[in-house]
């Protein structure tokens, strides 16, 4: 008699790994948030953490061609691991920008920092909600983040009123810049919530 094996279908945890990708992107921001508030070294750490989310980022790409189930559709993970990536890298890119431009950074930027940690850690309760099937508690989580974005917004718009009394053009310059980076980074924010909507609307 002929023995037949069955195997059961590759079910890799590919929501797991994304929520390991967001824990070494927070990490990384935590740094710049350091870094943003005085602390030069912590530079090192944001691109540190940037190498190791991309490693993730990779994991959740490669586990989704041979998945056979997911807790959301690949399209919808896959667009979550992306956005992610890009606010990690631009948090590794302003901090590059400064060091280029010898800029350190000032009040501002230490704030829309802090507030660009805070909509993320929001995304990362989300992501958990998400897990748990708790789609209205992780669409609240969501607008909690966009909320922060809208705060760095105000802090942009002030801070960028404020070059109006600086003399210096050099210095006008390269503050205008790195302003514009983190108000980036905060629209990157929205785009992680905004899919976790998205993701919400197709499940229910």
């Amino acid at each position: 008699m002929t023995l037949h094996r069955w195997f059961l279908p590759s079910a890799p945890d590919v929501l797991g790994t994304l929520r390991e990708q967001l824990t070494v992107t927070l990490e990384g921001l935590e740094a710049l948030r350091s870094w943003a508030g005085g602390d030069p070294s912590q530079a090192d750490v944001v691109r540190a953490c940037e190498h190791r989310a991309d490693v993730h980022k990779r994991e959740v790409s490669e586990l989704l061609t041979t998945a056979f189930t997911t807790p959301l559709e690949p399209e919808d993970l896959l667009s979550l691991s992306r956005g992610i990536d890009a606010v990690m890298n631009g948090a590794k890119d302003a901090v590059r920008e400064a060091e280029v431009m010898a800029l350190a950074p000032d009040g501002p930027i230490a704030e829309m920092a802090a507030l660009l940690l805070e909509g993320m850690r929001r995304l990362g309760e989300a992501l958990e909600l998400l897990e748990a099937k708790a789609t209205e508690r992780a669409t609240a989580a969501a607008d909690a983040a966009i909320k922060s974005e809208r705060r760095i917004e105000r802090v942009y718009r002030r801070a960028m009123a404020t070059l109006l009394e600086v003399d210096d053009l050099r210095e006008v310059m390269a503050r205008r810049e790195l302003y514009r980076r983190f108000s980036r980074l905060g629209d990157g924010v929205v785009d992680v919530a905004e899919r976790i909507w998205y993701a919400v609307v197709k499940e229910a």
